[in-house]
């Protein structure tokens, strides 16, 4: 019996080191940036989509989603809404959440765009929370018995293959290895 066990945890390990040759350093920066762009590009997308009026011209719109405290402040007049900070955060999240998906899903700058996205996500979440007062549960519910019950949850998800891309990067499939090859032969 012992030696059965022991032949078939040497083919176990066997089968794994091969697994993990085949996939290493490809597979999962591109399984990330693929569920990246499965779940979320197509809602960034659209979202940043509305706050823009022409060509990279930012919408009054952007300044209601963003900064409504501002708005409300300055009488629901968008051009009297202080610069600092309000309407750099209007253009950076404007601006952040059109460029910093698309550089994800192409690879492209990964770690610092990922990066981008994750301090995208949080600040978006807060946004959500305390300013549109989206119903947060129990913020701290982490490890109950509703995945979906808590923003918190639904956030942490949305960050986890970003987390990956920011440590590790977006892997040999990508312009990031494609531009460092291109890079390393016109250096040598």
């Amino acid at each position: 019996m012992i030696h059965q066990l022991a032949s078939l945890k040497r083919l176990y390990d066997r089968v794994v080191a091969h697994v993990e040759r085949l996939l290493d350093r490809w597979f999962l920066g591109l399984a990330a940036r693929f569920v990246f762009a499965a779940v979320l590009l197509a809602y960034y997308w659209n979202s940043a989509m509305t706050k823009f009026e022409g060509f990279l011209s930012i919408s009054d719109s952007a300044y209601y989603q963003i900064a409504l405290p501002a708005v409300d402040a300055a009488g629901g007049d968008v051009s009297a809404v202080a610069l600092f900070p309000w309407g750099l955060m209007v253009i950076f999240g404007t601006y952040g959440e059109t460029i910093l998906p698309i550089l994800v899903v192409l690879g492209l700058f990964t770690r610092i765009a990922a990066t981008g996205m994750i301090g995208f996500i949080v600040v978006q979440s807060l946004t959500d929370i305390l300013v549109h007062k989206v119903d947060a549960g129990t913020v701290g519910a982490l490890f109950d018995r509703f995945p979906d019950s808590v923003i918190l949850d639904q956030r942490l998800l949305w960050i986890f293959p970003l987390l990956y891309l920011a440590v590790k990067g977006a892997g040999m499939i990508s312009l990031d290895k494609l531009l460092c090859t291109a890079w390393t032969r016109r250096m040598q």
